[in-house]
This record gives C-alpha cells, sequence and structure tokens, in this order.
C-alpha cells in the first residue's frame, strides 16, 4: 500500500491527472472504496503542500463528477 500512496504523490508532484486517476481507480479495485477514502483523507491530502493540493482540487473541478455517494 505504500508504494501505491508514493506514486499517487508522484503523479500529483508531476501534475499528472490521468495518472493519478488511474492510481486511484487501480487501489480502489484493490483495496475498496472506504479503505480508498480512509488513505486519501488521512494519508495523501495531509502530504500535499498547498499548491498541489489547490492543483487537485482544479483538476476534480475541470472534470466535473465522476461519483455521487448517497450518504444517509
Amino acid at each position: 500500500m505504500t508504494n501505491e500512496i508514493i506514486d499517487m504523490l508522484a503523479a500529483i508532484g508531476n501534475k499528472d491527472y490521468a495518472r493519478f486517476q488511474e492510481l486511484e481507480q487501480a487501489f480502489v479495485s484493490q483495496y475498496g472504496e472506504e479503505v480508498w477514502e480512509q488513505v486519501f483523507n488521512f494519508r495523501v491530502l495531509p502530504a500535499l503542500d498547498k499548491p498541489a493540493s489547490k492543483w487537485l482540487l482544479a483538476q476534480w473541478m475541470s472534470h466535473g463528477i465522476n461519483n455521487i455517494k448517497t450518504v444517509a
């Protein structure tokens, strides 16, 4: 799991959103959506500096919403 996180951080650092999405999808396929949410919120996001965080947010906004999860 550590290598996958490092690869995601590298994709963000290289501003390669397509690669980040590939890695994200592979991670979710292997570990599940709930694990991804935990890893992203508590490991990936805190590791990002402000410019990288803004870049990632801009990518999400420019590519639209891919998934909507209903929370009861």
